[in-house]
């Protein structure tokens, strides 16, 4: 891969390879024990992961579980490129003041709305 690109400019099977790579540079990094490059690592696997994904698929109003966050869920309020932005819910069903943006590769299962409060 050349040193600049766009992970919108790459194919699928591109991105799954980018993904790989920044997998094992996240596990190398935790074998030497760096929790930051672990935590970049992570995220830019996340981000060409989502890359993979159609944000079409995904509405707001919607709430999704977190994948790696079983305490919390997602209510998303809108889609900006292949990032949800929305509010965590935990299991009390208290909706977080502030909003996030996480990758749409971040979210699971798509939850079933409940009419309760």
């Amino acid at each position: 891969m050349s040193e600049t690109y766009r992970f919108s400019d790459l194919s699928v099977e591109q991105l799954r390879v980018e993904a790989a790579k920044y997998k094992e540079k996240a596990l190398r990094a935790e074998q030497l024990g760096n929790p930051s490059e672990v935590a970049i690592n992570e995220r830019k696997m996340q981000v060409a992961l989502a890359y993979t994904l159609n944000p079409s698929n995904f509405k707001p109003g919607e709430i999704y579980t977190l994948n790696g966050d079983p305490g919390h869920t997602f209510k998303i309020n809108y889609i900006n490129g292949v990032f949800a932005w929305g509010r965590r819910i935990n299991l009390l069903g208290d909706i977080y003041e502030t909003e996030e943006a996480l990758p749409i590769s971040l979210l699971g299962e798509k939850l079933e709305h409940k009419n309760s409060r």
